[in-house]
């Protein structure tokens, strides 16, 4: 069965950044990818963009492709978006299809700070972005965890259900979205770091123009 893969993030906005690499691991994976907006993230400021215009801005970038498809659920949800609880929701879905939480390397670093972050591996594989030739260094705690589920063999999603690390090396775009922000809110335009579909429509981008 096509492993699910789960590319979280509060995408205020999405850019080019997101989508590279969310596709090129799906390509590593042979998955579908669920790009999965944050209502309240527990570790980070809240977005400027409010959850219908983020949602707006991501179906107008994801058009034209099947690839890569929006899930909301964690908007509909209230309070904090814990990753567990979505996993669990999703594997309750799922069955025993494969689950893959994709991570960048430096989130995964904090992961010991996550809410019931142990339990992630219960019900997913856990997908670490990482550059070429960058090792991030982990806390002992999370290295214990690890050290016996890590494989930089993409395709050990498709035979188990979850628990492995699996590492990605994917080309990252040196894309930032608070630049863009800061870009937008001095009346500039920063095309080509934006998906064309969100200057299709220009009141998309509203939310950071001053």
């Amino acid at each position: 069965m096509k492993p699910l893969a789960i590319f979280g993030g509060t995408f205020d906005p999405v850019h080019l950044g997101h989508l590279s690499v969310a596709w090129e691991a799906s390509e590593l994976l042979d998955a579908d990818v669920r790009l999965m907006p944050a209502s309240v993230p527990p570790h980070r400021p809240p977005p400027t963009a409010s959850a219908q215009q983020r949602v707006a801005m991501l179906r107008a970038a994801l058009q034209g492709q099947s690839r890569l498809m929006l899930d909301t659920r964690e908007l509909e949800r209230e309070g904090p978006s814990y990753t567990i609880d979505t996993l669990i929701e999703l594997r309750a879905e799922q069955g025993d299809r494969p689950l893959v939480l994709l991570i960048g390397a430096d989130a995964f670093a904090n992961l010991a700070t996550w809410h019931r972050w142990r339990e992630l591996f219960d019900v997913a594989h856990i997908g670490v972005l990482s550059r070429p030739g960058v090792d991030a260094t982990l806390p002992d705690e999370l290295e214990r965890e690890v050290a016996d589920r890590r494989t930089a063999d993409a395709s050990a999603s498709q035979g188990l259900s979850a628990g492995k690390l699996i590492e990605l090396v994917v080309t990252p775009l040196e894309i930032s979205a608070t630049r863009i922000r800061e870009l937008l809110a001095a009346g500039r335009d920063p095309r080509y770091l934006l998906p064309a579909g969100l200057f299709d429509e220009s009141a998309l981008l509203a939310p950071y123009r001053r």
